[in-house]
């Protein structure tokens, strides 16, 4: 029997909700974790899509608490709801994509073992990725507050009239806007909505968050970045059906008068990655860098 891993005992496996063929490597990676002595959690919906005798099941909300190490098999929506539950507890992830681009589930299936084997020796590379905190201010109350690793953004709804907001950075008037929306952005969210809007891809290294207009109604208007240390509001002037999204796991209506105050969060999201790992090589594969439409073309 194998002893005891001196690095990550408990390891949580969570998994993407609803895929069809999770089965396999869901079983593929529980019997590799256990043939090498680490205990192995099951996060309770998983675990119900996919029952494993043998490994005990634990809430979601639970695993902070239980778990050394995450791994998450799915897409970056899936890695996203799980940093945001699993940061305050201090736990890393390691995302193993299932899902489509997989901008942070970078462990490719069908190298999982091998790319699993040295980190769990201790030998990846770490990250500290930037998270939001977003607050409704509402009549000069709090309420009701989300975090996002991605961004918080705030659109107009179904009625096709744009919104007008005044946005406040460090307690100071900025500017006001007419817009389809505003997108306040990580450098990890950066590659996310903010990118489909015109904002700039930061790297993850800067101390930086963006703000990203959508579709603003005076071009002078263009995203800004500012230090991950600010302070911004945004307060909803005029405009119906208006609603702030974070990671789009969060919808909150908004009234006109009521602000969102963001800032950077107490607890960054870890993300583990292997050894040699290139936030822009993964970039040129994943955006299709420096390929002409012909090659493009041929890969279809």
């Amino acid at each position: 029997m194998p002893g005891i891993p001196a690095r990550f005992p408990r390891i949580a496996i969570v998994g993407r909700p609803g895929a069809p063929d999770l089965a396999g490597p869901l079983g593929r990676l529980a019997a590799f974790l256990a043939t090498r002595g680490h205990e192995v959690l099951i996060e309770g919906e998983t675990a119900r899509q996919v029952p494993l005798s043998g490994h005990a099941s634990v809430a979601a909300d639970a695993l902070g608490a239980r778990a050394d190490l995450a791994i998450v098999m799915g897409g970056d929506g899936t890695l996203l709801s799980f940093a945001r539950r699993l940061a305050p507890h201090d736990v890393p992830l390691i995302g193993v994509n299932l899902g489509r681009l997989g901008f942070l589930t970078d462990i490719p299936l069908a190298t999982m073992e091998a790319s699993l084997a040295p980190m769990l020796d201790g030998r990846f590379l770490e990250e500290r990725r930037t998270m939001l905190s977003a607050t409704i201010l509402r009549d000069g109350k709090a309420d009701g507050t989300e975090v996002a690793l991605n961004d918080v953004a705030i659109n107009r709804g179904g009625g096709g009239s744009m919104i007008e907001c005044a946005v406040e950075i460090d307690g100071r008037f900025a500017y006001a806007i007419r817009a389809d929306g505003l997108i306040v952005a990580t450098p990890t969210g950066s590659t996310a909505y903010a990118l489909s809007a015109g904002g700039p891809i930061l790297d993850p290294r800067i101390a930086a968050i963006a703000l990203v207009p959508v579709a603003p109604h005076a071009l002078t208007h263009r995203p800004i970045a500012l230090s991950d240390l600010a302070a911004v509001t945004i307060e909803v002037v005029r405009g119906s059906d208006v609603t702030v999204h974070c990671d789009g796991h969060a919808r909150l209506p908004l009234a006109e008068g009521d602000r969102v105050a963001i800032a950077r969060a107490p607890h960054p999201a870890r993300l583990l990655h292997p050894e040699g790992h290139d936030h822009f090589a993964m970039l040129r594969e994943k955006l299709h860098w420096s390929e002409t439409p012909e090659r493009l073309t041929a890969r279809r």
